[in-house]
């Protein structure tokens, strides 16, 4: 075959491998700036965690949900009011067990309106029995924001105080509550085996898998180099 035909037969191969081979390396690029800036995030996460928690003033969530924080709340535990939610298996001294999160109201100082509480991860069959007492409390924990309606999330049963979607305005008022503050506070502290509720132990991170991604992507590019090459030997060997 002459040069100029072997060139021809070359050609869409050519423009289609750049093409995505320019789409790759742009894809790639942009997961390591997303990476540089889930790094930052996450570093600005571990500092915020390692302060001492804030006071939450009596009024509503804070104005950007998306700054991570410690914050405390006083009150007093509203007794026998509490609701489950989700539906998670975990590892207890006597075995795997089912169980949800404990959702409790506080009544927070000065008037303020009750927020639910997210106290942590109890056995089904003990969510009833978590006594509390009228002292007033102080709670760290950090602020969550009402979940979004989804497709595929299970129907909530508020006659059996048991919900699939962190929302006070839904959970609230199987409480006793005409209202609540519209945001939870999920508690932090130390998990010890066998006591409930179990609460969260860190801030909330968003996973960092963007170097992963990256490197997948310029991978395909450097595949799809390679696949062109052993094209193009093969055209000019013919």
């Amino acid at each position: 075959m002459a040069a100029g035909g072997r060139w021809r037969r070359l050609f869409i191969p050519a423009v289609m491998t750049a093409a995505m081979l320019a789409l790759a390396c742009g894809l790639g690029f942009w997961q390591l700036q997303r990476l540089a800036w889930k790094t930052a995030l996450l570093a600005n996460i571990d500092r915020a965690e390692a302060l001492p928690a804030i006071s939450l003033p009596a009024v509503a969530a804070p104005a950007d949900p998306s700054v991570f924080a410690k914050v405390r709340m006083e009150g007093h535990w509203l007794a026998d009011r509490y609701a489950l939610y989700g539906a998670d298996v975990a590892d207890t001294p006597s075995g795997p067990k089912m169980g949800a999160r404990l959702i409790m109201a506080l009544q927070r100082d000065g008037g303020a309106l009750p927020v639910l509480v997210d106290r942590g991860w109890v056995p089904t069959e003990r969510a009833g029995g978590m006594a509390v007492s009228g002292d007033r409390v102080s709670v760290e924990g950090y602020v969550r924001l009402p979940d979004r309606a989804g497709l595929f999330v299970p129907s909530d049963d508020p006659a059996q105080h048991r919900f699939y979607r962190l929302d006070p305005a839904t959970i609230g008022p199987s409480l006793g509550l005409a209202k609540a503050a519209p945001f939870v506070l999920v508690a932090l502290g130390p998990a010890t085996a066998g006591v409930y509720p179990m609460p969260a132990q860190r801030l909330p991170r968003p996973p960092n898998d963007h170097l992963s991604y990256a490197i997948t992507w310029f991978s395909l590019g450097l595949v799809l180099v390679v696949i062109f090459l052993i094209y193009a030997r093969k055209v000019f060997r013919a």
